[in-house]
This record gives C-alpha cells, sequence and structure tokens, in this order.
C-alpha cells in the first residue's frame, strides 16, 4: 500500500513540474520546487507578489521570498496545502551583571503582499526563566493591533522538563488568525539576576507547529539565529463568486475552487479523481486507480477506471456494486433471492433475541459500572462521613445519575448556564421543584489521596452555613467524573453588573459597597470560622454571584484548598486568574491566606473604577489595572479613574477609605496586607457609617481625609517607557511592577 501512495506522489510531483517547462522558468532552487503561482522569472509567477529570488552567489542555490529585499529564506513550497516555510528571525534580550548587552527584536511585514498571511499552524514561543514575551500585529486591511503573549518563569529548578513549554523555562500561546505583520517584544522583570550562569537570555519566536522541541540546554545558549515559520497564500482578495467572471481566474478545466476556504482571496483544488497543479489549466490528470491498484473492489469483481473516479464490475450473473465498502454482488437467480427472503424471517427473530439479550447485558453492564465510579469516587466514604456526623439535615445529599438527568433534561445545551476552566454549569430542577445549579467538572485521573480530599471538600462545603457562600446541596458519585449540586443563584455574576453597560449603573456605590462586604465577610468566614480554613485561590468578580437582591455569594471552590489548622501555607503550582494572582505566591508557589486578600483588592479596584483587570485596548500604562489604580492614588488622581456610571460630583469619604484599603490589600509582601477579617471589620465599619447619612453629601472631615488621600504622597516611583512601575527603594509598587505586568489572557 505504501508502494501504491508514492507512485501517487511521484505522479503528482511529475504533473506539477512539468507546469514550470517554459522557458526561462527553473523548476527548483535547491532543494524547493517551484510550481505556479509561484516563479522565478519574467511571466513565470501569477503576480509579484509570488516572486522566487534565487541566489547563486554563495555558490550554494538559496531561494528568498519575493525580491532578495528581507533575507527571508523559504524552506518549501506546498501547493496543495497553500502554504509557504520561511526562516523567520528569532528575537532575544540578554543581560549580564551590568545590565542588558543586547536585545534583537524581529518585525516582519508582508507589505503589498495581500495574498499572504501568517499561518495559525504556527505556535508563538518564549524561551528563559525571567521572561515576558508579547508579539502583535495587524491584519492587512486593519489599522489595529492585535496581539498575544506568554511569561515564563523556572521557579524551582526541578520544575523544568525537556519538551514541556507550559510556562516552566519555556512558554507557548496561539497566533492571532490573518495576520499580515508583526512585531515582537522580551520583558524581563529582574534582569536576569542571579541566574546569568546558566540563563543569561531570553529567546521568542513564531515557529511551525512540529518544528520545535524544548531542552533545557536551550536556557543556557540556544544557538538558532532562524526558526521555520509557516505562511499562508490564496489568490487575490475576492472571492470565488467575484473571480469566476474574471479573465485571470485560475481554477480551470479539471480544477475548482476550495470551497472549505472562506477568504480573503480563493484557492484551486483538483477535482475528486484527479492530481495535478489546480493553477495550471490542463494539467490535474485523470488518476487511474486501477493501474495503480489504489481502488476498494472486492476480490471477485473488475476494477474500470473511468474519468476522475473508477467501476467495479460484479462477475457474470451477478449485479450490484462491488466496491468493499457497498452492498456487494447478489446473484441474479429468482431462486437464491426467495431462499434470502425465506431466511431473513427466521433472522428477524433471531436479531429480536439478540437485541433483547443485548439490552439486558448492557443494563446489566451500566449498573455495574456506576456501581464502580460510586465506589471509585468514594461514596462509602462520603455515606460513612453523613452517618457518622449524625446524618443533620444541612449534610450534602447523595444524588442518582436519573435524578440529575431529569433535572437537566439530559443535559440539553438550552440549560447550559456558564462555562469554564473547571468544568460546565447546568442549571436543573429537582424533582422537589427545587432550582440548583449542576456542575460537571474537568478532573484528571484522581488518586485515592485526591478521592479523600474531595470527600472532605464535600463534607466540610455541605456544612457551611453562611449567607454570603454558595450552599453546596449534594453532589452525584456515579459517574467517572463526580458531579456537584449548588443552590442556584438567578442574577448573574459580579462581573457582568461592573462590565455590562446596561447593568453596571443598576448597581450604585452604596450597593457596591454592600456587595463588597458581604465578599470580605464570606472569606473571612473560610480562613477563619470554617472547622477547617479554606483558601478559595481565585477570588475574582466572574466568581461572585448576585441575588435578584443584589446579595452577594461566593462561588465556584474549584481550585480552592483546604489548610490544616497546624499550617499557615502550602506549597502548590501556582493556579489563579492572571491579574489577580498575589505577586509573591506567583514568585515562591507558597499559597497563603493573604493570597485571597490580594485578589481581593484587585476586586475593590473593580468595584471603584468599573474597568477590566487587563486589557491592551487601554494605553500601555493603564494596562494592568491594578497598578495605573495605585499611580493614580499616588498622584492625587482618584477621582479620575472612578467608574463614570456612579454619577459622582466628589469623591466621598467612603469611597477613600476603601480606596485605602485596596491599597493595603494590594502590598506585596504578605505580611504588610491586613487578614481578610480586618477587612471585614473595617468594611463593616464603612457600610454602617454611610448607613447613617446620605452617600454623597460631602462633610468638613470628609474634605481632610480627602486631602490628605488623594494629596499625600504614598511612596516614590515612576512609569517607565515598558509601562512599569519601579523606584529606589523596596516598595509595594516595585514588587508589583517585577511580578504582575502580565500579559493579557483569559480567565480560566
Amino acid at each position: 500500500m505504501h508502494l501504491k501512495i508514492l507512485l501517487v506522489a511521484i505522479i503528482a510531483a511529475f504533473g506539477a513540474a512539468s507546469a514550470q517547462d517554459w522557458p526561462n522558468c527553473r523548476s527548483s532552487c535547491g532543494d524547493v520546487n517551484i510550481t505556479f503561482p509561484f516563479g522565478s522569472g519574467k511571466g513565470c509567477y501569477q503576480s509579484p507578489e509570488f516572486l522566487v529570488t534565487c541566489d547563486e552567489s554563495s555558490g550554494e542555490d538559496i531561494p528568498y521570498f519575493g525580491k532578495k529585499t528581507s533575507d527571508l529564506v523559504i524552506t518549501s513550497i506546498s501547493i496543495n496545502m497553500s502554504e509557504v516555510e520561511i526562516m523567520m528571525f528569532v528575537g532575544r534580550d540578554c543581560y549580564n551583571s551590568t545590565g542588558p548587552i543586547g536585545r534583537n527584536r524581529p518585525f516582519f511585514t508582508l507589505g503589498r503582499l495581500k495574498e499572504f498571511r501568517v499561518s495559525t499552524k504556527n505556535k508563538f514561543v518564549a524561551i528563559g526563566c525571567d521572561t515576558r514575551a508579547f508579539v502583535s500585529g495587524r491584519r492587512w486591511n486593519e489599522s489595529k493591533d492585535i496581539g498575544t503573549g506568554c511569561i515564563s518563569w523556572c521557579g524551582r529548578n526541578n520544575l523544568i522538563k525537556n519538551g514541556s513549554c507550559s510556562g516552566v523555562g519555556c512558554c507557548e500561546a496561539a497566533v492571532p488568525e490573518e495576520l499580515s505583520s508583526f512585531n515582537m517584544r522580551l520583558r524581563s522583570y529582574i534582569n536576569h539576576s542571579n541566574i546569568w550562569d546558566f540563563n543569561p537570555c531570553s529567546y521568542g519566536f513564531l515557529v511551525a507547529e512540529g518544528k520545535f522541541k524544548f531542552s533545557t540546554t536551550y536556557l543556557d545558549n540556544f544557538e538558532s539565529k532562524k526558526m521555520p515559520m509557516l505562511l499562508d497564500w490564496a489568490i487575490g482578495n475576492v472571492t470565488c463568486d467575484e473571480a469566476k467572471g474574471m479573465d485571470e481566474f485560475l481554477c480551470m478545466g479539471n480544477s475548482e475552487c476550495d470551497k472549505n476556504y472562506t477568504g480573503p482571496g480563493y484557492r484551486c483544488s483538483c477535482h475528486a479523481g484527479y492530481e495535478g497543479n489546480p493553477y495550471v489549466e490542463g494539467d490535474c490528470k485523470n488518476i487511474n486507480e486501477c493501474l495503480l491498484e489504489i481502488h476498494e473492489c472486492k476480490p471477485n469483481t473488475q476494477c474500470k477506471d473511468t474519468p476522475g473516479n473508477y467501476t467495479c464490475k460484479c462477475p457474470d450473473g451477478y449485479s450490484g456494486d462491488g466496491r468493499k465498502n457497498g452492498p456487494g454482488c447478489t446473484a441474479d437467480e429468482s431462486t437464491i433471492i426467495k431462499m434470502v427472503a425465506g431466511i431473513s424471517t427466521s433472522a428477524i427473530f433471531l436479531l429480536i433475541f439478540v437485541a433483547w439479550l443485548y439490552l439486558l447485558l448492557k443494563k446489566r453492564k451500566f449498573i455495574l459500572l456506576r456501581e464502580k465510579f460510586f465506589k471509585q469516587n468514594g461514596g462509602i466514604m462520603l455515606q460513612q462521613r453523613i452517618s457518622g456526623d449524625g446524618g443533620s439535615h444541612d449534610q450534602a445529599k447523595v444524588f442518582t445519575v436519573e435524578e440529575l438527568k431529569r433535572a437537566t433534561n439530559n443535559y440539553d445545551e438550552s440549560r447550559i448556564i456558564g462555562k469554564g476552566g473547571y468544568g460546565t454549569v447546568y442549571k436543573g430542577i429537582l424533582a422537589d421543584r427545587r432550582i440548583v445549579a449542576i456542575k460537571k467538572s474537568k478532573l484528571p485521573d484522581q488518586t485515592q489521596a485526591q478521592i479523600e480530599q474531595f470527600i472532605n471538600e464535600v463534607v466540610i462545603l455541605s456544612q457551611i452555613n453562611h449567607r454570603n457562600v454558595v450552599k453546596l446541596i449534594g453532589c452525584c458519585l456515579e459517574t467517572e467524573i463526580p458531579l456537584l449540586v449548588y443552590e442556584f443563584i438567578p442574577n448573574g455574576t459580579l462581573s457582568d453588573h461592573i462590565h455590562n453597560k446596561g447593568k453596571s449603573s443598576a448597581i450604585t456605590w452604596d450597593i457596591r459597597l454592600r456587595i463588597a462586604t458581604e465578599t470580605a465577610e464570606a472569606l473571612s468566614y473560610l480562613h477563619s470560622a470554617a472547622s477547617v480554613p479554606i483558601i478559595h485561590r481565585d477570588v475574582k468578580p466572574m466568581n461572585i454571584l448576585l441575588d435578584d437582591n443584589y446579595v452577594a455569594k461566593v462561588a465556584d471552590f474549584g481550585a480552592s484548598k483546604l489548610i490544616p489548622v497546624d499550617q499557615t501555607e502550602l506549597a502548590t503550582i501556582v493556579q489563579g486568574t492572571l491579574g489577580y494572582l498575589d505577586p509573591e505566591y506567583l514568585q515562591t508557589n507558597q499559597l497563603t491566606d493573604k493570597s485571597d486578600v490580594y485578589s481581593f483588592g484587585v476586586v475593590l479596584v473593580e468595584l471603584l473604577t468599573g474597568k477590566k483587570v487587563l486589557s491592551f485596548d487601554r494605553p500601555e500604562e493603564e494596562r494592568n489595572l491594578a497598578i495605573y489604580f495605585l499611580y493614580s492614588l499616588k498622584e492625587g488622581r482618584l477621582f479620575q479613574v472612578l467608574d463614570e456610571r456612579l454619577q459622582l460630583n466628589d469623591v466621598p469619604s467612603e469611597i477613600i477609605q476603601v480606596s485605602r484599603l485596596a491599597e493595603r490589600c494590594l502590598r506585596v509582601k504578605a505580611e504588610e496586607r491586613p487578614t481578610m477579617k480586618e477587612v471585614a471589620i473595617e468594611l463593616q465599619g464603612i457600610l454602617a457609617s454611610m448607613v447613617q447619612k446620605h452617600p454623597w453629601v460631602k462633610s468638613s472631615s470628609n474634605e481632610d481625609e480627602g486631602e490628605y488621600l488623594l494629596k499625600e504622597p504614598i511612596i516614590d516611583y515612576e512609569c517607565t517607557n515598558d509601562g512599569i512601575i519601579s523606584n529606589s527603594s523596596s516598595s509595594t509598587y516595585d514588587s508589583i511592577s517585577k511580578h504582575t505586568m502580565l500579559p493579557i489572557a483569559n480567565g480560566r
């Protein structure tokens, strides 16, 4: 079979090469085949965009993309895949003990070559132990930049693994669609301090998928100056239907427009059963499947070639389709047909019996599988824990598979109310008419320790009886991945109410302050009042739900950690959402309850400003909301960053006090932040004082307090050209700038 495929490839290659056998047209340059619409001589290419320059000056033929002005070497051209592979420069950013010693920031543009785009089959890769890498660019018909990026940090060296680009020593990101140009930037948090001996440089590049595999030796020296990158191409910038009426339309003869390609431009492909260059009229030749023995005819049939296809002729006395995947050849004699009809009647009864037996065995297998999952997921352990606690009414209920299927109409897509990195949430209606939220998690294979931790978490969360924590009603353990059942909160997330223009005006400052207070009370309860302290680890507006009265409910404990009573911190893999991550946790991997305090500080800033925590749509110095807020606070420009939908004429004392509290929560050193209990008490006091007076009346005491906060120099720092805040002393803002200026990223 491999020989047959090779013969087809040889015929196709010969047909493609023959299309270039015109005077003055080269068919190859070095190891690269040059086929139309590409060409290297006058009259050999479809348009100047497809010019290939073959440089012979070095004694070795080297093909360049376009005129030899950009040093973009071509390594392969694919007509069928509509791709060109070129060698693209590697960006690098190097340091020694004195500081930066060399920086290369590749810039790439296709200029007027509108037929070419940077392929999404490329990956943006960064190498380094102190590296922030960004790539941004434009589509040829747009003026707005789009981009992406990633962060590579080593932490403990034993986490670096060959072949892994997960963010430790190496990271990668998908490339935006249809880029015609891009600009690469590399940044460092700490100028590679203390790691020069094994990682003096950061590297960044775009590379075709499968053409790069990370090695730990690259941290010391990545010798490659260029890496293979793919470009997509098409003909012109009009659709197939528009191009068909033009004289220069190329899909002629036995070729057609590729209907799977949606533009811009169009692509040609040979009809089924034909091979060759679809851009050259008459070059798509019929494939003789019978001669090459690549047909699907049954052994007792005769293969007959037809234009673009073939038939399988049945032997004499038989008729039908002789293909292997067809109905086959049947005898023409009427006696045999009658015999088959008689046998089929008996077969029907046999089929009914077999089907009944199959369904019976399948049902039994399903029951056994449910029992297996129930035991595997710790069902017996959970029942023992529940019975051991006296079977309290507040204990978690263990649901069956059928109960939750009925509740969600068999998990109908119309019942989906949320999706995230940890699973999908469905709206369900139980038999007692209670409306619930059912979460199907995305969990890896569980160890026995993880099962015990899961059961422990279910028992603890089901016992939490706090009005501002979403109540865990129960779970189902009869599926491979356990299902969790929570109370249903109807009014959506806090994030939706802050950032949705149609909803944000409804949550006035007094409602926002109450939501912040209730959220702080819930987190304080989890940290200090629960039987086993719980660190949420993903505090953000997306995980704060609101009921019809805008009462806050903390939700989504998929990333939460239970902290043993005799411990104050846990060593974990960093997990959370960019923009809300505690910078000290990000650097040390040591999780503490102060990590939730930092994330809550970012939530306070969002409530005050109404802005998203990370956004490349804002000016560079405003992209990280937390840092920009602290900078505005220091410069006495608090009023300018407050949410304009609060409709304030001045800054009330309550907002000043909350802003001061947010600044303390956002301090990089965990020991300098307040506890959640202290935060909750302070917010309760602010809320209580506001209830006693009209919230927007400005008293003389407010003026004194406002002038103190808006004019007092908090700390000396400055904004550099890179948008990073730094100072000469060890300060909150210096540390934040080193560890939280992250690229834009989706929440989980």
